[in-house]
């Protein structure tokens, strides 16, 4: 019968297994966003800024270049867009509408990050039983 240790044990597993692969999850958010901005999009004279509501259409590509992840704690990664107009871009202005694109990157990723998580830990459960 199992004790409290080891569902301590299996827990930290767990932690550990998922934590591992929290960058990854987060890198297939940041890949998707990229996709959306950079997709179809015209640079310079020609350039059109992108649906309001939808992604924005790159033209310099400082917005798409300037995603970074960060993991500041073993089950959290953190995704930046560090382009000076990043935030305006997204949420709008009071003269812009916004183009969501990391909301819609999460959106359009979810049952990806679902999937990798959860095969995460299953892969903990399965490295805990096998000791």
């Amino acid at each position: 019968m199992a004790g409290p240790r080891d569902f301590d044990r299996l827990a930290d597993q767990i932690v550990r297994e998922v934590s591992r692969d929290m960058y990854a999850i987060a890198d297939s958010v940041v890949v998707e966003s990229q996709i959306g901005i950079t997709t179809g999009a015209v640079s310079g004279k020609n350039h059109v800024p992108g649906p309001v509501g939808g992604y924005p259409n790159a033209d310099t590509h400082v917005l798409a270049d300037s995603h970074e992840i960060s993991q500041p704690a073993p089950l959290v990664a953190r995704i930046s867009v560090n382009a000076p107009y990043a935030a305006a871009v997204h949420d709008g202005t009071s003269r812009m509408g916004s183009r969501p694109f990391l909301q819609m990157a999460r959106d359009a990723t979810r049952a990806d990050v679902r999937a990798k998580a959860a095969k995460a830990v299953n892969r903990a459960i399965r490295k805990f039983r096998q000791r």
